[in-house]
């Protein structure tokens, strides 16, 4: 993308970057959070957060106009007061708007909860990568403000910036973690190879990359392999597959493009949501057998594959978030694991999990 893109270019082809997205629900809720389990712990290396956390992104920016702002700031916190103490955002968002909103909704409990955003994009030149030291002190203090807050959690690279070393990146997030403006360091979107260089510098709390039971490359380019074996957190965006797994998406849904990125995606193309359709139909399978919802079972099959692994579904609605959080009681056994994987392994997923100029700055 160069510097002559408008910035309502920049917001539709470049604000998705890096964060999770649940679009739909159901208006009958099986797995629900009351008088059932509570929330549990994860640890995203020696970072405690829920086990579920929440992509706060759709909220202000990509999927039609920004929601009501109160609307909003009452969905974070009743996500909070459900035992969600894991929120992310990142200043491309609007750009700039969710993190307003999420450090306005968040203010009241800040001590109690773990804010994640990111940095890695020059908003004032068009969206145009850039990871320069200087640029990172510039907008670490630009987000510091918008989160009302006198440090970030967990402070990620959103795009791994070709031009810049990942060792002058990480070199520079460290200092940051020595004057306490950031706790911990996380990658996006980032390759095997930059993370292990990123982690000899500065150890590397989290990954997050788009991962779901459609979307399963960190599963064959060692991405997910590699957290592993360094003792680092995974942090799946895209858990519902943009929304698609939620059954409430099919080839008759006319996707707005000049509000709804998605439209721009293969997957969501008429002829690819008709032709996907299989790996939905095998989840709502599961879902009448589990007295849960396509996307509870989506989000315990991505909490089952791994103990480090903390989904971030997003919504603006509240029954979603219900629902979304009800997945917390649904009980896959090692059978049912395996029943999953050797199903949806026979799956044909069509079309990219972005567009073309998405994919490009996407860690290789």
């Amino acid at each position: 993308m160069d510097n002559k893109n408008s910035r309502r270019n920049f917001i539709q082809q470049s604000a998705l970057l890096g964060a999770g997205v649940m679009l739909a629900g159901s208006s009958q809720l099986f797995a629900e959070t009351k008088n059932t389990n509570k929330m549990k712990k994860r640890k995203l290396g020696n970072l405690e957060v829920s086990a579920l956390g929440a992509g706060c992104m759709s909220i202000m920016a990509n999927y039609g106009p920004p929601a009501d702002r109160n609307q909003g700031i009452k969905v974070i916190r009743e996500a909070y007061e459900k035992s969600v103490t894991f929120f992310d955002t990142a200043e491309v968002y609007g750009p700039y708007t969710d993190e307003e909103l999420v450090g306005e909704a968040l203010a009241p409990f800040r001590n109690k909860v773990i804010i994640a955003t990111k940095f890695g994009f020059d908003i004032e030149a068009g969206g145009t990568l850039n990871s320069q030291p200087a640029h990172i002190r510039k907008v670490v203090e630009q987000s510091l403000k918008r989160l009302k807050t006198d440090r970030i959690d967990l402070y990620y690279q959103h795009r791994v910036d070709p031009k810049v070393p990942i060792e002058d990146v990480a070199g520079t997030v460290k200092e940051l973690i020595k004057e306490g403006k950031v706790l911990h360091f996380g990658l996006s979107e980032a390759s095997a190879k930059t993370i292990r260089k990123a982690h000899t510098v500065q150890p590397v709390t989290a990954v997050q990359t788009e991962y779901s039971i459609m979307t399963r490359d960190v599963e064959r380019n060692n991405v997910l392999k590699t957290c592993e074996e360094l003792g680092i957190g995974f942090v799946p965006w895209g858990p519902m597959g943009m929304g698609y797994l939620t059954g409430k998406i099919n080839a008759q849904t006319k996707l707005d493009p000049k509000t709804d990125l998605r439209s721009g995606f293969d997957r969501f193309s008429a002829e690819n949501l008709m032709a996907n359709m299989p790996i939905v139909d095998l989840l709502e399978q599961f879902a009448v057998k589990k007295n849960a919802t396509p996307s509870q079972i989506a989000l315990a099959w991505l909490m089952a594959q791994k103990p480090f692994i903390v989904p971030i579904p997003g919504t603006r609605n509240m029954e979603h978030l219900h629902e979304n959080l009800g997945a917390i009681n649904v009980q896959l056994t090692p059978a049912d694991i395996l029943e999953l994987n050797t199903a949806s392994s026979k799956i044909i997923i069509h079309g990219g999990r972005m567009n073309e100029m998405q994919m490009q700055v996407v860690d290789k």
